[in-house]
């Protein structure tokens, strides 16, 4: 059925109330049954809206739920979500320690090459000896990705730029090294760009 945009003065024909009105309006019954009393043979595309389910359904070649904008289907539970079910409703639960765990990483070696798998990350080095971290052109961290950087041992931490260029404490470099503070110190590394990064936070040129 086509929209009719009514004008002024137009003769309004029986069949033009029930094509454009009735057949394109959402109906409301108190039950299936008293749709069935008012519609026994209703048209395809017509829609309405029952009182005793709260439900709304349309007419296609025979009454259907209009589906919920709000469902999701087709959930497959992983790590750290549960659910199941195949009809009815579906309880997701995300177990949020386990997530905020997987972003959290203690490191007690002295020598780490950042990967892009560590992006969003917070890093905490334990080692009592110097530590090394390394960004290089192999590091791929996504634009407006971040690592979070703690020198929690007692050993100096150090962030060396190798092929990818690293600014901090005023200076810019491919090859050179920052220092963080103390121990207890911390700072982070930002991406900027492709294999450029912006160390900020208690850093110095080493």
């Amino acid at each position: 059925m086509p929209y009719l945009d009514f004008q002024s003065n137009q003769v309004l024909t029986a069949a033009q109330v029930n094509t454009y009105f009735m057949n394109q309006a959402v109906m409301t019954f108190a039950d299936s049954a008293a749709r069935t009393t008012a519609l026994p043979t209703p048209n395809a595309g017509m829609m309405a809206y029952l009182e005793d389910t709260a439900t709304l359904q349309v007419y296609t070649t025979a009454w259907e739920d209009v589906s919920s904008p709000g469902d999701i289907t087709a959930v497959t539970a992983g790590t750290a979500l549960t659910g199941g079910g195949t009809s009815g409703d579906v309880t997701l639960n995300v177990d949020l320690a386990a997530v905020h765990t997987a972003d959290f990483i203690t490191d007690a070696t002295t020598a780490r090459t950042l990967t892009s798998t560590d992006a969003g990350k917070t890093i905490l080095f334990t080692s009592a000896s110097a530590v090394t971290v390394t960004v290089d052109a192999s590091t791929d961290i996504p634009v407006g990705g971040r690592v979070d950087i703690i020198a929690d041992g007692a050993g100096a931490l150090t962030v060396t730029a190798s092929t990818a260029t690293v600014a901090g404490a005023a200076t810019s470099t491919t090859t050179g090294s920052f220092t963080i503070g103390g121990q207890y110190s911390a700072a982070t590394l930002l991406c900027v760009a492709t294999d450029e990064y912006r160390l900020i936070g208690n850093v110095a040129v080493a």
